[in-house]
């Protein structure tokens, strides 16, 4: 019998698959606990135009990371900390500093999205990596000034 999955089954098939099954598995566990639907040809239909917009979606969150990083990467941040002699910071610029100052510049970005090895400990200025999606990376400049 062949079948539309609703939700990942392990061992099965992931959602959104059409596969075939035993008929006994997919009439006594999988339909009555809405695992999966039998694949007409309606159901088939819905599939693909479910698959379309979700493709079209996709598709729009990359133009906007994209753009979003072309404005990111023509801004650079500047950050403030104290530091002592020769330009060593006292404490250390991290994430959460760069992601504050982005979040005051109406550019609103997770701190775990920044790629920072370790935190900044220096004056001046700085390249750092931000994953904005997946197949998306804007490399950023910090600008580390005196307090």
């Amino acid at each position: 019998m062949k079948v539309i999955f609703q939700q990942d089954v392990k061992g099965k098939g992931k959602k959104g698959e059409v596969k075939d099954v035993s008929e006994g598995y997919a009439r006594n566990y999988l339909l009555p606990n809405k695992l999966a639907v039998e694949a007409s040809k309606g159901n088939i239909k819905n599939l693909k135009a479910k698959k379309a917009s979700e493709d079209k979606k996709a598709q729009e969150r990359l133009e906007e990371a994209k753009a979003f990083k072309k404005q990111l990467e023509e801004t650079t941040v500047k950050v403030t900390a104290k530091a002592g002699e020769g330009g060593r910071l006292f404490g250390a610029v991290s994430t959460k500093q760069i992601a504050e100052t982005l979040k005051k510049m109406d550019m609103k970005v997770d701190k775990r999205k920044i790629e920072l090895d370790e935190p900044i400990r220096t004056l001046g200025v700085t390249k750092v990596p931000i994953k904005i999606h997946p197949e998306v990376t804007a490399t950023v400049d910090i600008h580390v000034v005196e307090q």
